[in-house]
């Protein structure tokens, strides 16, 4: 099996820092997130669904508590926006305005999943990418 090295990735991930701690303006001018729970910040919330992350002990670590992140402070599209000059954290599509559309959301969704047997009451990622519930 071949190593992969991740020394490119750190010395970028570390110029994206430097650049988004002169305040600068965001280096690009929307950001949008798919994924499942490693990346959800809240899409689940409100849906019919077993895959929720808001309640204790989720978001100990983050300010006002638990959102809907799968983990107890920030995830890794927090950490990106962040480094990408935003100064806001991406909002969940589920409650965003329309103007936050043109900034970004995150269309992630905990246990998503690319096959149609994943499971009825869990939002596959296609339904991510297709949705036809507009704001």
């Amino acid at each position: 099996m071949e190593r992969v090295s991740c020394v490119p990735l750190l010395r970028r991930l570390l110029l994206l820092a430097a650049a988004g701690l002169a305040g600068a303006e965001p280096q690009v001018p929307c950001y949008f997130v798919f994924g499942d729970s490693l990346v959800d910040n809240g899409n689940n919330n409100n849906i019919a669904s077993m895959a929720r992350a808001n309640y204790p002990p989720y978001g100990v670590d983050f300010p006002g508590g638990a959102t809907g992140r799968f983990s107890n402070g920030l995830t890794t599209a927090d950490a990106i926006s962040r480094l990408l000059g935003f100064d806001d954290y991406i909002p969940p599509y589920a409650g965003a305005t329309s103007e936050q559309l043109l900034t970004g959301v995150n269309f992630a969704s905990a246990a998503a999943g690319i096959r149609d047997d994943t499971g009825q009451q869990l939002v596959r990622t296609y339904a991510q990418l297709y949705t036809r519930d507009t704001h």
